[in-house]
């Protein structure tokens, strides 16, 4: 079994055009690959939302000492994974595109520490790869023209998304949406040929008064072009009639078509069709507050991706330590909503000035900061009570 590499398209899985398969009748000229559905405004905007999400979010590491986890500097690998010139936000964008997209990501474990961790991964383009399996095992992997074979293998990076049982790699987006992308894509084709021109006339030059031979069609139609090309005007008689072709790709039904193809796509790739500017069913979805917008997206569509995230990138440490991507960077508040979010935790204890200062970027409070406070507003009428021993 063969996946991913151009040669071997016939044999692969993953290949959008062999999960379309012969219709029978005229195929569309527009082929559904990795790279021609970035051409798709749904496909691009869902696969950059999720990417620009996930590589946003800070990555800490983790152990538990005395059941509390305790925060532990990061290794290398976590701060610049693909070397100086490629830090931890390109890497995670980099790979969190490539496992939307295609369900997968390779890379080359160029470097390793003292541990024998990896210590650099240089990711790699999907068109260069071709992994063969037998059954559930990855036997070979070819990076460009280098193959991986038994002991080798682990020289490979591989992390893979929506993994099912049994297949050794994770199943396509693209491949499994093809058929609705390469609708949309054909239904761009088509309006490009139709006001170019190219896929039916673009006017109608009939007789009225006599039946014309081809002939005479064709000097009718040379001396029209001749007018018209040059700007000039053209002159007949009551015999001909000029009438535009009306454009059925501005009509009601083509562009409703084209609007149903955009949240049918974001389905596929895990993102709400309203937060891609999509038009959905009911016109408009209405929240509270943008962090309960922000809140189900992340429960019900980026949650589980950045759970096994997580789980693959603790790979990457040493045990018993683990990854979390902060989430906390996703659930954004509008100014109301923090500072009361802020104020509740303050008064209940479980916030400490200097933390609640900590998340505005606002250092510790001083004596002349409590003393100008104090001034002001007089001294706090309750006193925090003190511990008994």
């Amino acid at each position: 079994m063969s996946l991913f590499g151009r040669k071997a398209r016939a044999a692969s899985i993953t290949s959008a055009q062999d999960l379309i398969g012969d219709r029978g009748g005229k195929r569309s000229g527009v082929v559904v690959t990795n790279e021609t559905a970035l051409r798709h405004s749904a496909v691009w905007a869902c696969l950059t939302l999720r990417a620009d999400l996930v590589s946003s979010m800070p990555v800490d590491v983790f152990r538990r000492v005395a059941g509390v986890q305790v925060e532990v500097p990061k290794p290398p690998v976590l701060v610049t994974p693909g070397g100086d010139q490629v830090g931890i936000q390109e890497w995670l964008w980099s790979s969190q595109f490539d496992l939307d997209r295609a369900g997968n990501v390779f890379g080359l474990i160029t470097d390793r520490n003292g541990l024998g961790l990896p210590a650099r991964i240089e990711l790699v383009a999907l068109s260069d790869v071709v992994v063969r399996a037998k059954g559930s095992q990855i036997t070979e992997i070819r990076v460009g023209g280098t193959s991986y074979t038994g002991e080798r293998l682990k020289d490979v990076w591989h992390e893979k998304q929506y993994p099912m049982a049994g297949l050794p790699l994770g199943l396509s987006p693209v491949a499994y949406a093809a058929w609705n992308i390469q609708e949309s894509l054909s239904a761009q084709q088509f309006a490009l040929d139709w006001f170019g021109g190219s896929a039916i006339p673009m006017a109608e030059l009939k007789n009225t008064a006599k039946k014309i031979n081809r002939a005479e069609a064709q000097v009718a139609k040379d001396a029209y072009r001749a007018a018209v090309t040059n700007g000039d005007l053209f002159v007949h008689g009551q015999d001909w009639e000029y009438k535009p072709i009306q454009t059925v790709a501005a009509s009601s039904e083509f562009l409703r078509t084209r609007e149903f193809g955009l949240t049918d796509i974001s389905r596929f790739f895990g993102a709400p069709a309203d937060l891609i500017d999509a038009a959905v069913s009911t016109g408009s979805i209405t929240y509270a507050s943008m962090t309960q917008r922000n809140l189900q997206f992340l429960i019900m569509k980026l949650g589980p991706a950045v759970s096994r995230r997580e789980w693959a990138l603790s790979r990457l440490t040493s045990q018993p330590r683990f990854v979390k991507l902060n989430r906390n960077a996703l659930l954004a508040m509008d100014p109301e909503t923090r500072a009361r979010t802020i104020k509740i935790e303050l008064d209940s204890r479980t916030l400490t000035p200097t933390e609640a200062r900590g998340l505005s970027d606002r250092p510790p409070l001083t004596d002349a900061d409590l003393a100008e406070f104090a001034a002001v507003y007089g001294a706090p009428r309750t006193q925090p009570t003190e511990a008994k021993a």
